[in-house]
C-alpha cells in the first residue's frame, strides 16, 4: 500500500523514529541479557508504527504525551534524549529519575512528558487533567494531549473514568489503544465483549479503528484523531489491532500467542511494511533505511558508552530529601 504524497514528512519522520526505536531497544535487550540492567525490558516490537507514528504527530514543547511501556517509538518522535533512555535503564545519577525508579518511570513533565504511573490506566486521567488545568489556565489553545492503553488496561476504572471526563469536558484528549491482542496472556476474548471502538459511541466521542502495524493507515487513523483534536473536536479513541512480537517481558517467552496470529496479518512486522510503503511510494530511495539503522546504531553506541562511564546512586551519599535535593528551604 502506498502512501499518500500529503504524508511523506510525516511517514518520514515516523520511520525514522522506528529505526531508532528498533536500534535502541535491540541494545537494551542485549544489556539485559548480559545482566547489565536492573529490573524489567518491555519492547515496543511491533508497535513502533502505531507508537512511532503518535509521537510525531504531537509538537514537543506545546503537546502533552503520557507514553506507556512499548512506546519508545513514540518517545523518541516526541523528542526523547537518547540519554535519558541509557541513563535511566542503566541507573545513571545523571538521568531524569536520577537513578532512583524504574527505567519504564522516566519521564520529562516540564517538557510535556510525564513520567509512566502505571500501564493500567492511570496516564489517561492524568493527562485528561494537565489538560483541564491549561484550559483553567488559558493555556489550552491548540494543545493536545495524549497517551497509550493496551486492551487490557483498557477495563481498568481508571481509563473509564477518564474518558467520561474527558468526554463531558470536550477536552481534546487522544487515547490510543494497542489491541495487541493479549493483556499479558489473557487473549481478547476473555477480557472483554463486542469492538473496543464502539466504546467510543457510549462515552459521546469520535472512535477510529487502524491497522497497527500499517504505517499509512497509522498516519491516516491516527494522525486524523490528532488533527481533530487539534481542531476542538473533543476526545478521540483509536483502537489499533497489531501483535507484540516478543513476550510480555523479556522475561516471557510468550508461548501462549496463537500460531495463527503470528502467521497472519497482524503477524508482520511493521518495520517491514514501513519500509516496503516508503519505497514503493518513492519517498525513499534504495540504502536509505539501511543509513538510517547504522546512524541509529552509531548513536545508541555512543550513548551506551557514555552512560556506562557515569556514576550510580550512592545510597549512604544520597540527599534524599526532594526539597533540599533542589535547594529549597523545607519546614
Amino acid at each position: 500500500m502506498a502512501i499518500a504524497a500529503d504524508y511523506q514528512e510525516s511517514a518520514c519522520r515516523a520511520a525514522r523514529a522506528m529505526v531508532t526505536a528498533r536500534v535502541l531497544e535491540d541494545k537494551l535487550r542485549s544489556l539485559y541479557k548480559a545482566g547489565k540492567i536492573v529490573g524489567g525490558v518491555y519492547l515496543g516490537r511491533g508497535q513502533e508504527a502505531l507508537s512511532g507514528v503518535l509521537g510525531t504527530q504531537l509538537i514537543p514543547g506545546k503537546d502533552v504525551f503520557a507514553p506507556l511501556i512499548r512506546d519508545q517509538a513514540g518517545r523518541t518522535g516526541f523528542g526523547e534524549d537518547l540519554l535519558d533512555v541509557t541513563r535511566t535503564y542503566l541507573g545513571s545519577v545523571e538521568g531524569p529519575m536520577r537513578g532512583r525508579d524504574g527505567n519504564i518511570h522516566r519521564g520529562r513533565p516540564d517538557k510535556g512528558m510525564p513520567a509512566m504511573i502505571s500501564h493500567l490506566g492511570a496516564a489517561v486521567p492524568v493527562v485528561a487533567g494537565i489538560l483541564l488545568a491549561k484550559r483553567l489556565k488559558g493555556e489550552l489553545d491548540g494543545v493536545v494531549g495524549a497517551t497509550c492503553i493496551g486492551d487490557g488496561g483498557a477495563s481498568t476504572g481508571a481509563f473509564h473514568e477518564a474518558l467520561n471526563v474527558a468526554a463531558v469536558e470536550k477536552l481534546p484528549l487522544v487515547v490510543v489503544i494497542a489491541n495487541n491482542q493479549y493483556a499479558y496472556s489473557t487473549p481478547n476474548q476473555a477480557e472483554f465483549s463486542g469492538n473496543l471502538a464502539d466504546r467510543a459511541a457510549g462515552y459521546g466521542m469520535r472512535g477510529w479503528e487502524a491497522k497497527g502495524n500499517d504505517l499509512a493507515d497509522c498516519l491516516e487513523k491516527v494522525g486524523g484523531a490528532v488533527a481533530a483534536a487539534r481542531r476542538g473536536e473533543g476526545p478521540q479513541l483509536v483502537v489499533a489491532d497489531l501483535l507484540r512480537l516478543s513476550g510480555h517481558g523479556e522475561h516471557d517467552d510468550g508461548a501462549y500467542v496463537c500460531e495463527d496470529l503470528k502467521k497472519g496479518p497482524l503477524g508482520r512486522d511493521c518495520m517491514d511494511i514501513a519500509k516496503e510503503q516508503l519505497l514503493s511510494s518513492g519517498f525513499i530511495e534504495e540504502g536509505t533505511w539501511e543509513n538510517w539503522e547504522q546512524e541509529a546504531r552509531e548513536k545508541v553506541t555512543e550513548a551506551v558508552a557514555l552512560t556506562q562511564r557515569e556514576p550510580t546512586p550512592d545510597a549512604h551519599g544520597e540527599v534524599w530529601n526532594a526539597c533540599k535535593a533542589v535547594g529549597a528551604e523545607t519546614y
